[in-house]
């Protein structure tokens, strides 16, 4: 007999079929172990992909068809799964219908990544007089969901603070060290003076002042900062365009892991330059250890939770995130520096590797299907 359930069903309503915390690092763990793999997910047909069933509902069309549409489909789906299942969720806005779920006798994992009723203050789409009362529903929401899931997930160690402590584990949502091997093909003095900048790009993650301290960078003419993510929300990419520092950035769109192990792997300075609000003091960038991951040094901004990481490791260099002046000395400073750059990003690599990395974090997810068994 196994020590592991037998199924585990994955919900979402929000996320890409292969994300990275999802698919990459829970989905493939469990699956390696024996475990039968189900991803409800918005998609265009079901498939199976790693020894994963692809469970596709249809894609919304807007935001609002998500919200009614999507979350019921995705509770219709649950429904039609093995009722002995784990039905492991990683929406917030799946609560209402993941309570129903639990009240219909099925065994259920809320899985936080975001402390969403902190973050209600900046969804530009809801109405400032929402706000308030929104913020108090989740919070009642996520009560309910401590006191009757049988397990609560959260991401980083301030979303824990929701949720009781007996039923929550923290599960980092740390690089799987493997994924960046390729970036280490190049030898860094070999690479071309990029910077690397991946993820999603918005104003409070610093990408004004990036583009503007890349039109700062006289002592380094042919530095190039090769960007990849979506830009949210789009107008940003307009005004960011008229920026003197834009003629310096190559801008991928969206793209693939694969793309984005590319672009690190061909870079020299990874930047995380996101501003000092109060989200951003209290969660860990995952970003920043996935540049660790790929051996690059960091221009990172110095906030409460990145401070500690890269005083202690050595592996970059802290800046403040409103100075686009200062992110351009930091920038300079390591691109004209390369061999006390790669000196710091080899120390971020080792760190990643000894204290960072899904390897690590993977077995506190095993355990805790473990103990659901037990």
């Amino acid at each position: 007999m196994s020590e592991y359930p037998s199924e585990s069903v994955h919900l979402t309503s929000t996320h890409r079929p292969f994300d990275t915390r999802v698919f990459q690092k829970e989905c493939k763990t469990l699956a390696r172990e024996g475990i039968q793999v189900t991803l409800v997910v918005p998609h265009e047909e079901d498939q199976v992909h790693e020894n994963v069933q692809i469970r596709a509902i249809p894609k919304p069309a807007t935001g609002k068809e998500r919200l009614k549409k999507t979350t019921r489909d995705v509770y219709k789906a649950a429904l039609k799964e093995n009722k002995k299942a784990i039905f492991h969720f990683h929406d917030s806005e799946l609560l209402p219908h993941m309570l129903l779920l639990k009240l219909r006798g099925r065994r259920v994992i809320y899985d936080a990544h975001e402390d969403t009723p902190r973050q209600i203050k900046y969804q530009h789409w809801i109405p400032d007089k929402l706000k308030g009362p929104v913020t108090l529903f989740m919070r009642v929401l996520e009560s309910l969901a401590g006191r009757f899931f049988d397990r609560i997930i959260v991401a980083e160690p301030i979303i824990a603070s929701n949720f009781k402590r007996d039923n929550t584990t923290l599960l980092h949502n740390y690089p799987i060290l493997a994924e960046f091997e390729p970036c280490h093909a190049i030898p860094y003095e070999s690479r071309p003076m990029h910077i690397g900048f991946a993820g999603g790009i918005s104003e409070v993650r610093g990408i004004k002042e990036v583009v503007k301290a890349m039109g700062l960078l006289n002592a380094v003419p042919n530095a190039r900062l090769i960007m990849a993510g979506a830009f949210y929300p789009d107008a940003l990419k307009t005004e960011v365009e008229h920026y003197d520092g834009w003629q310096r950035v190559d801008f991928k769109g969206w793209v693939g892991r694969a793309e984005v192990q590319q672009i690190l792997g061909n870079a020299r300075v990874g930047v995380i330059t996101r501003h000092p609000i109060e989200r951003h003091l209290t969660a860990m960038p995952t970003k920043l250890f996935e540049y660790m991951a790929a051996g690059l040094p960091v221009v990172a901004s110095d906030l409460p939770t990145i401070r500690p990481i890269v005083e202690t490791h050595r592996c970059g260099l802290l800046v403040d995130p409103l100075d686009p002046v200062d992110i351009a000395r930091a920038l300079s400073y390591l691109l004209e520096h390369p061999e006390e750059a790669k000196e710091m990003g080899d120390r971020g690599f080792q760190a990643v590797r000894d204290h960072f990395s899904w390897d690590v974090e993977q077995r506190k997810l095993l355990n805790l299907y473990r103990d659901l068994e037990a």
